[in-house]
């Protein structure tokens, strides 16, 4: 066989460099997965580009082709998502930060726990000096990108949390703080004038089959068992969702009642605004590199801090570590405005969040300005703990989470208008925590596995209590000191956040097919593999 070079070739692909294992493995495991269902004795090519670059024959100039054209124009991707880039002209600017300083707290990290972190900070002693330092700019990771959900749902497994320490009663009093955050996040906003479209509406869960409606019915029990009220999460037959929620196929499904809508972006904004008039510093474009001794080493400065609190969540490897907790993707879309008479249709006519009992589950809201957002997890995971930059999606995810919306609504006209993705941080049993240290100074609030809004609420206020030693409901609390184990080191952990994935995908199809009454086996395995059964 007349072979060219290894430099002859990758020198004739477009994109000038060979295939990286992470992209050949990503395409296998495409074509092992359901997505490939539809494909029929085809190849996906993996030459770099060659095989895209060569000539085609031009789309015919018909009704036909002009439909294709229409259906093939791309929605925006990445630009860190829809919320960020409609605010692109009324994003806060914050200076870079260089050369010496010293502060009673330094934060590292200008999302959400970070900006409540501050918050409580200066709440709690207005003459503190306060500064955060963000790596790239306040809101760049999960607290600009995601789903705009504010839930009472805690970041981790209840049941876990309760053999840690206190038994059920401390279990019970986890849950309950979550419960109380909601309504004072919304509290906060009010006073502070803080407009993110917020509006508490609860959420809806949708069962799809009956082996999920099942496990709504195990989910409400376990609701109940660690604090919630009959009042708190209701369970819905097929009608009683349909009245709030058309979906056809549903079979039933939950209501709770504490749960509200936002604009991720208005809130990250709001709260580095409310800071700045408060006397907090605020530095973009500040990385920090390392933290020891009581001092913040960036690229262009020292920094001493009394008190330093990591708030980096899917982005703390260098900080924390690269197999305390990793950074797992996460994907949405946002449809283009809708007409009224579609909404009429599906009758999603208030703030409901929405998701539904799938192993591989959707989160979505109806926005404020009449579009649906609805995310998945789509590629879970990139090998080495990849981050994936300003949030780029694969065309193959943002038709997964497309084909789901038009399997809820079907026979409604979606366009998609823009695609994102993000990360969350995960430890390796997805149970987040609360970590103060006083001999070193540091802290830290990471872990929330998606949950992350009123997690980084009760996480910002609770480090900055333990730090002041003040004790409080929260500073008891059985995530408070919780440690998960280390993640194993790649390429372990790589194939076993893929496989665990695959496996929730191969069960819902499973279910679906079957019309199951219960859940998979293969659900339940990767269920207890992950840590995630309660």
């Amino acid at each position: 066989m007349n072979r060219l070079p290894h430099a002859r070739r990758v020198g004739r692909s477009p994109v000038r460099r060979a295939a990286t294992a992470e992209e050949i493995s990503d395409a296998v495991l495409r074509l092992a997965s359901s997505e490939s269902s539809y494909l029929n004795g085809a190849t996906l090519p993996v030459d770099g580009g060659c095989t895209a670059f060569q000539p085609r024959p031009p789309v015919p100039d018909t009704d036909e082709g002009r439909t294709m054209n229409a259906h093939a124009a791309p929605p925006r991707n990445g630009e860190l998502g829809f919320w960020v880039a409609g605010l692109a002209d009324k994003r806060p600017s914050f200076p870079r930060f260089t050369g010496q300083d010293s502060v009673d707290v330094a934060i590292v990290g200008g999302g959400y726990t970070g900006l409540w972190a501050a918050y409580f900070a200066k709440k709690l002693e207005p003459s503190l000096s306060v500064a955060v330092f963000e790596a790239e700019q306040v809101g760049y990771g999960a607290s600009g990108r995601n789903g705009g959900w504010l839930s009472a749902m805690p970041p981790g497994n209840r049941a876990t949390f309760a053999r840690a320490g206190g038994g059920l009663e401390a279990s019970r009093a986890l849950q309950q703080e979550f419960v109380a955050g909601v309504d004072a996040v919304l509290d906060i906003l009010q006073t502070e004038g803080i407009d993110a479209d917020q509006h508490k509406g609860g959420a809806l869960v949708a069962a799809h089959t009956r082996a999920g409606l099942g496990r709504l019915v195990a989910r409400r029990d376990a609701d109940l068992k660690y604090g919630l009220t009959d009042d708190e999460v209701r369970m819905l037959d097929r009608d009683e969702f349909r009245s709030q929620i058309n979906i056809s196929t549903v079979h039933g499904g939950l209501f709770y009642k504490h749960c509200a809508r936002f604009h991720p972006a208005k809130l990250v904004y709001g709260l580095a605004d409310t800071l700045t008039s408060m006397g907090v510093r605020i530095y973009e474009g500040s990385r920090v590199d390392s933290v020891a001794d009581k001092t913040l080493t960036l690229s262009d400065g020292r920094v001493t801090a009394a008190r330093t609190f990591i708030c980096t969540e899917g982005y703390s490897g260098k900080l924390l570590g690269s197999r305390t907790l990793i950074p797992v993707n996460s994907s949405m879309i946002v449809t283009k405005p809708l007409p009224e008479e579609a909404w009429q249709e599906i009758g999603w006519d208030g703030p409901q969040c929405l998701n539904d009992s799938a192993h591989t589950f959707i989160y979505a809201q109806r926005t404020s300005d009449g579009r649906i957002a609805m995310g998945g997890r789509g590629v879970p995971y990139r090998f080495g703990s990849g981050t994936g930059g300003a949030g780029a999606t694969a065309q193959s995810t943002i038709d997964l989470i497309s084909r789901k919306l038009s399997t809820f609504f079907p026979g409604i006209p979606f366009e998609v208008d823009h695609a994102w993705s993000g990360v969350l941080g995960v430890t390796r049993d997805w149970n987040g925590g609360v970590r103060w240290d006083p001999a070193s100074g540091i802290g830290s609030s990471t872990g929330y596995a998606g949950h992350g809004v009123t997690s980084a609420y009760v996480g910002g206020r609770t480090l900055v209590e333990l730090a002041f030693e003040r004790e409080t409901e929260r500073t008891t609390l059985p995530w408070v000191g919780y440690r998960a184990r280390k993640w194993e080191p790649e390429p372990i952990r790589w194939l076993g956040v893929h496989a665990m994935y695959r496996l929730f995908g191969i069960a819902d199809q499973w279910e679906e097919r079957r019309d199951s009454s219960k859940t998979s086996l293969l659900a339940r395995f990767g269920s207890r593999l992950a840590g995630l059964h309660e």
